[in-house]
């Protein structure tokens, strides 16, 4: 056994986050690490790598009890964790990347020859052969994912764990990571594997343990559990499937235009095209990544500013100026980057959920305490943000739960039009299926949404039509009579044609 943790505590104030949790790890396995959000996956992770201090319980690693002082000890005695976020550099090369701050150096100075054939030794192990002396920046998530694999291959990891590595990964880019993770597997290294998506956590893990409430719910055999009765373990009661919970809306009588794009496009981000969008319809983008789903949203928001055509809402003419013309005119944005484009990590809940009325009313007009109590109680009430303590920092949320904190704020501004980019990326099933609902709730009161999911089956379950977008350009635009996620697929690899 190469780790074994017992009786785990951590507390925050006013919440338990972990409450003697147990956990053990083997070489040369899969260990799948389950829960909804806020079960303490992610808090039991942190106390392993040492950015949290245990409260209670031990530690030991390799047969000797440890307690690192923070990630870079964890690292040097062999664990290395590869977070959902990339933590890398994109200015620098791949090489730079890899191998920062253990340069080969000969009198001071960094030997970048044998930097560069080293990198490549560690990326030819992850079957990846790469230019690495390009800039980081200019490769896609799912090989900055790998090029973080490959710099815990430097330090020679004996444990890898990997933080909801695929959440922004198309089918084919999860597929290599599978391939790199049994691979890795083969060489006898213990990887922590912990994901959302149940099918890939049975293909790939040996075993899993799950956690609910901060604490141990049990740990099993991936062949002797199912999907159902996993879901079950991590929700505490029997959870219907979610074609079951579908909602079907009543049809749209009158069919009323909210917004009209003609031939709106930018230089660089997405070629023009033309998009009506309908009052209490839902509209999905589907692509691979980089496709342009998230350049379409942007001009429709005025985050980007479109260098070609027009946009109308009403059936007037509208220059989409900046985010503020659209929040003006009843358009709402839930960016995929809630970290860098949504919340503010040393607000409050309170205070993160609103910024967005703020910001309507103007910063001459201060919201008054008491309205920012009633709106935030409100908020995690309907959503069911845990915990449901409006003072605590957002930072301290699980991913799940600082999405649904994004995803309030704008609630509470009555949109017209909310566009959604990948809002249950990184949510367990059970929130996942409340997000769902809510969509086709608002949708059935009037609201158009714009959903954009990497999830092809997410999308057709929501959407009343779907675009179709491939190399920045919308090849289709399909109604959503009875589609399936095949269809949409040959619609992408075919372009559009027939």
């Amino acid at each position: 056994m190469i780790l074994r943790m017992t009786g785990i505590h951590k507390r925050f104030p006013g919440v338990i986050a972990l409450d003697g949790v147990d956990f053990r790890l083997l070489p040369g396995e899969v260990h799948a690490l389950m829960g909804e959000n806020g079960a303490g996956k992610s808090t039991l992770i942190k106390v392993l790598t040492g950015v949290y201090g245990v409260d209670g319980g031990e530690i030991e690693f390799g047969g000797e009890p440890v307690s690192f002082t923070g990630p870079a000890a964890a690292q040097r005695a062999g664990v290395s964790t590869v977070y959902q976020e990339v933590n890398l550099c994109p200015n620098l090369s791949i090489a730079e990347n890899i191998l920062l701050g253990r340069e080969p150096r000969r009198f001071g100075r960094i030997l970048w020859s044998k930097m560069r054939r080293r990198a490549e030794e560690l990326l030819a192990r992850l079957d990846l052969e790469l230019d690495v002396t390009a800039p980081l920046s200019t490769q896609s998530i799912a090989v900055q994912q790998l090029v973080a694999i490959a710099r815990a291959l430097d330090v020679d990891a004996r444990v890898l764990v990997l933080d909801e590595p695929t959440s922004s990964l198309d089918s084919h880019e999860v597929d290599r990571l599978l391939a790199v993770m049994r691979t890795l597997r083969a060489e006898g290294m213990a990887i922590l594997f912990v994901s959302h998506f149940i099918d890939q956590v049975f293909a790939i893990s040996d075993r899993m343990t799950v956690l609910r409430n901060g604490k141990l719910v049990g740990e099993y055999l991936t062949t002797q559990i199912t999907p159902v009765g996993l879901v079950t373990k991590m929700i505490g009661k029997e959870l219907a499937t979610l074609d079951e919970l579908e909602q079907v809306r009543p049809e749209r009588v009158d069919q009323q235009e909210l917004l009209r794009a003609g031939d709106l496009g930018r230089k660089g981000g997405i070629e023009p095209f033309s998009l009506e969008i309908q009052r209490g319809e839902v509209v999905g983008l589907a692509g691979l990544l980089g496709s342009g789903r998230t350049e379409l949203a942007r001009l429709l928001y005025g985050a980007d500013h479109a260098d070609h055509g027009t946009v109308h809402i009403d059936e007037k003419p509208v220059k989409l100026r900046s985010p503020r013309t659209a929040i003006a005119r009843g358009i709402a944005f839930c960016s995929e980057n809630r970290k860098t484009e949504g919340l503010v990590e040393d607000l409050t809940v309170r205070e993160n959920i609103a910024l967005a009325v703020q910001a309507s009313r103007g910063w001459t007009k201060p919201l008054s305490r008491k309205r920012q109590d009633e709106i935030a109680e409100r908020s995690i009430k309907a959503l069911d943000i845990r915990p449901a303590n409006p003072e605590a920092k957002v930072r301290d949320l699980s991913g799940g739960n600082q999405q649904k904190v994004l995803l309030a704020r704008w609630l509470i501004t009555n949109p017209r039009l909310l566009i959604l980019d990948e809002p249950t990326r990184g949510i367990d099933i059970g929130a996942k299926t409340e997000i769902q609902k809510l969509v086709t709730q608002l949708a059935a009161e009037g609201m158009a949404v714009v959903f954009i999911s990497a999830e092809l089956e997410e999308v057709l379950r929501l959407s009343d039509r779907v675009m179709v977008l491939r190399d920045r350009h919308v090849v289709a635009q399909l109604h959503n009579d009875s589609l399936t996620p095949e269809q949409i697929m040959a619609t992408i690899a075919d372009g559009g044609g027939e």
